[in-house]
């Protein structure tokens, strides 16, 4: 599930202290020493002023390892919405 090439030195893009990699339009977001991480897919990219598409809606999953399904999902509106809302989930459920 998790594809991490193209990381060099071990070094990972970090959101409030936890890895974040990108693959295509998803997002992987936590440790995969703790119990869950978070998979974010966009959904739907909306027009900018320029060629290029902005993120609008993301599915935001939880995961545990070696389930197949995710425990808990919503629809979120931007990337920040998005990346508060896992923060919160890995915050609460990694305890």
């Amino acid at each position: 599930m998790f594809d991490v090439k193209g990381i060099e030195n071990g070094e990972f893009l970090e959101y409030k202290g936890r890895p974040l990699v990108r693959k295509e339009d998803e997002l992987y977001y936590g440790d995969l020493s703790e119990y869950y991480v978070k998979m974010m897919i966009i959904t739907e990219k909306a027009s900018g002023k320029t060629d290029d598409k902005i993120p609008d809606n993301i599915a935001v999953q939880l995961f545990a390892p070696g389930k197949p399904f995710p425990e808990k999902q919503i629809s979120a509106k931007g990337l920040s919405d998005a990346f508060e809302t896992a923060a919160a989930w890995l915050d609460r459920y990694n305890k």
